[in-house]
């Protein structure tokens, strides 16, 4: 039987890097999923590889900063599939700038789409879930929730933000039989970051401490979400898993 066999999963920012991955794999091990990201397009292409290769998937146009716009997803899932097993509050932007020079506007655009978006995403998705009697909960936070780096403000105040958030909802929800867990990545080679791994130089100084010496691809994320969606993590909730190449070590 396969990990994620009759489970329907929601995954934000889907159309590109750790979300594609995940969303592909989720499938891959008999999840439907549901593509969810503001590129409606790349999320359309998406769910249709994932059909093309035998699995079942959706592309759906979502902002996931937009309480409506989660409204009507989770009615749109039910109907479509009656339930909700999973959602990866995946969706995430990453602007470098430090507290000297980042805007008002900056700040509040982290904080809406890092942040806000995970309230509501559990918010919405909750009824589903409650209705089943059971869920897991994946936000997706960052090594920048755990430690500093003396640059981006609002991002690292984003994933501190899911970091808690996490835990507080387990507590909350675990009455329902609803796990909630966050995933900490280190530095991932995708879209968002690949300005950073331009050259050896900038590659050298952006790993840091990362004790394996290398960036880790997007992949390697996914499995560690696939496990925390699966019933093999049924004894954890409120949890940090730290994928990060040991950059939090030393």
């Amino acid at each position: 039987m396969k990990r994620l066999e009759n489970k329907v999963a929601i995954i934000t920012g889907a159309a590109r890097g750790m979300g594609k991955e995940e969303a592909i794999l989720f499938a891959k091990e008999g999840a439907k999923v549901v593509v969810a990201d503001i590129l409606k397009d790349e999320a359309e292409l998406v769910a249709n590889e994932i059909i093309k290769n035998g699995g079942e998937a959706l592309g759906y146009k979502l902002d996931v900063s937009k309480a409506k716009d989660w409204e009507k997803l989770a009615e749109d899932i039910e109907k479509k599939w009656g339930k909700v097993d999973v959602l990866v509050n995946n969706a995430g932007i990453f602007p470098a700038s430090g507290i000297e020079t980042a805007t008002e506007e900056e700040w509040d655009r982290v904080m809406n789409i890092n942040a806000k978006s995970q309230f509501l995403g559990i918010k919405y998705v909750l009824p589903a879930m409650k209705k089943a009697g059971k869920g897991s909960i994946i936000n997706i936070s960052s090594i920048a929730g755990l430690i500093g780096t003396g640059m981006a403000v609002a991002y690292h105040a984003s994933k501190g933000a899911s970091r808690l958030l996490t835990k507080t909802v387990a507590a909350e929800l675990a009455k329902y039989n609803i796990r909630v867990n966050s995933i900490h990545p280190g530095i991932i080679r995708t879209q968002m970051v690949q300005d950073f791994l331009k050259d050896e130089e900038s590659t050298r100084q952006i790993l840091g401490t990362t004790v394996l010496g290398r960036p880790a691809e997007a992949i390697e994320v996914a499995y560690g979400a696939l496990f925390l969606a699966s019933d093999e993590s049924s004894y954890m909730t409120g949890s940090e898993l730290v994928i990060d190449g040991g950059y939090t070590a030393l």
